[in-house]
């Protein structure tokens, strides 16, 4: 009998270094929910004697303010059907320590004689993680709101951008009609459309939901129209008209690449018809190839043939379209005949797959 009593207090010592081991907080109870043994990081956490913790009602300590709802749960229905919890989740002001939130893991362990259980409770304090979670939340909503803000202040001046491209193009048409000189007025035209090719742009990034791509496929179209509706005269109608991949470009590069469809349609539409023609046609294309693209600009007129100065490489149209050329690194090609110019600027190694236009 002596003997059996040694073995039995071996067995609570050897529990008691076990549980003692176990850096986390933790708590061995009843069937009745009695503190049986705690760990010495239970006691160190939560500011407590062994006095004051063990053989009394685990709802007892502190005065009653274990007494937490959430903890009677998981004691008394959670455990008893499953035999075990994991990250069962609890926030509480428990004494001595404040506020904490705190993940319990539990197991009933059953005897062979089915009589008693005993429960392992252990407690992780995640107060400090929620805490970090909750600022990154906050940030996060923060930083949206913020960017939300950045996003309609960008719209805004878009669009106050687009209106004043506006007001500028009007008034340079306005000069353009008063004028007496031809080469002035000529000169404020084309002024007229660089800043309306500019403006579409602008009209484009302010319809669309980003800020910094537009879709090629209505800008381009859409800057075609409007070059066809503002410099095609009734006396010699010209189709302007325009193909294209199913794409974004950057907003900065749409400018760039705007202007030179802009210098190069107002060149076909001043020399490549010197003679009025029911099938005169000016055909933009633009084709998209992962990084590389390919535009065209194409014609049906007389080619470089009969053109003057202010048409070849010597003009001031021309020279602009080189400038905006070498500003997106691509290279330039001109090609005349029989059938009309056809210019083609190209990034990189574009292969083309859209069938010829003419």
């Amino acid at each position: 009998m002596i003997l059996d009593c040694r073995k039995l207090e071996d067995a609570q010592t050897l529990a008691q270094a076990i549980v003692n081991t176990i850096p986390e907080p933790f708590l061995v109870l009843d069937d009745h929910f009695q503190v049986m043994a705690a760990s010495v990081s239970f006691y160190r956490h939560f500011k407590v004697e062994p006095a004051q913790t063990v053989g009394r009602l685990l709802y007892s300590l502190g005065d009653g303010q274990w007494d937490i709802p959430a903890l009677r749960v998981l004691l008394e229905t959670i455990v008893p059907e499953r035999a075990a919890m994991d990250g069962f989740e609890i926030e509480h002001d428990f004494p001595n320590v404040g506020r904490r939130t705190m993940l319990l893991n539990a197991r009933q362990v059953a005897f062979d004689d089915g009589a008693n259980t005993t429960i392992l409770l252990a407690f992780r304090d995640i107060t400090a993680r929620r805490a970090i979670e909750r600022d990154k939340e906050e940030l996060l909503a923060r930083t949206e709101e913020l960017l939300r803000q950045k996003g309609m202040l960008l719209q805004e001046m878009q669009h106050r951008v687009a209106n004043s491209l506006q007001i500028i193009a009007s008034i340079l048409l306005m000069k353009a009609r008063a004028v007496s000189s031809e080469e002035t007025r000529r000169h404020l035209r084309d002024a007229h459309q660089r800043v309306l090719s500019v403006a579409e742009v602008q009209r484009h990034l302010h319809a669309s939901e980003g800020i910094d791509e537009i879709d090629v496929d209505t800008y381009l179209p859409t800057l075609c129209d409007s070059l066809a509706a503002s410099m095609v005269g009734e006396g010699q109608p010209i189709a302007v008209k325009a193909l294209t991949d199913v794409g974004k470009i950057e907003s900065d590069k749409a400018v760039s690449i705007g202007l030179v469809v802009t210098e190069l349609v107002i060149n076909a539409v001043k020399y490549a018809f010197p003679a009025a023609r029911a099938d005169a046609l000016i055909m933009v294309t633009y084709e998209i190839d992962g990084a590389d693209w390919k535009l065209t600009v194409s014609d049906n007129g007389i080619g470089n043939q009969g053109r003057d100065a202010a048409s070849t490489s010597t003009g001031r149209g021309t020279a602009i379209v080189q400038a905006l050329v070498k500003q997106l690194g691509a290279v330039m090609e001109i090609a005349s005949g029989e059938t009309g110019l056809t210019v083609s600027i190209t990034r990189t190694t574009f292969a083309s797959h859209l069938p010829k236009a003419m």
